[in-house]
């Protein structure tokens, strides 16, 4: 009986620690709070019932994120919708696009997140985890497998792709 409850301990300290990070991981692919919220809380669930198989192999916060985006693709197969990113009238905080912001702050909201949802998968993931769900530079990479600097140079890069497409849709 004790060591069921050093587990569940373990698990309200791993709820804790990553619950900001799953929920804002699953918040930059839905862009829907209440939705996030729901599926991080079927994350945590699934996290319980398997934490015996996690093997060490990645990062805690990894394979959270692994689990959150499988219960994310089972939900939309169950709710039949082909993106989890929709267009909706809240823009997120372009904050974190830099000094750079205000370009893309006066871009019409709708050309904004269409010009993203047209961006090929792992740029759309990259730009969303950041904008969206403010994630660092180093948890997009870790979440994606790649290097910190290889997020940020996507980020940029798709930035700058961003930038130019509105640029030409003004035009």
């Amino acid at each position: 009986m004790k060591g069921s409850h050093e587990q569940n301990m373990d698990m309200e300290s791993i709820y804790r620690t990553y619950e900001n990070l799953v929920y804002r991981f699953l918040y930059a692919r839905t862009c829907d709070s209440e939705w996030a919220q729901e599926l991080m809380q079927e994350t945590f669930l699934r996290a319980i019932t398997s934490i015996s198989r996690y093997d060490g192999s990645c990062k805690l916060s990894v394979w959270l994120c692994q689990i959150a985006k499988h219960v994310l693709w089972q939900e939309l197969r169950k709710k039949k919708r082909l993106e989890p990113v929709e267009l909706t009238d809240a823009l997120p905080d372009t904050s974190v696009l830099d000094g750079e912001a205000s370009v893309l702050q006066r871009e019409n909201r709708l050309e904004l997140y269409q010009a993203i949802h047209h961006l090929p998968e792992l740029e759309r993931e990259v730009v969303l985890y950041r904008i969206t769900g403010e994630l660092s530079f180093r948890d997009i990479g870790e979440i994606l497998g790649k290097s910190e600097n290889w997020a940020r140079t996507v980020f940029y890069r798709t930035k700058q792709k961003i930038r130019k497409e509105l640029k030409e849709y003004e035009s």
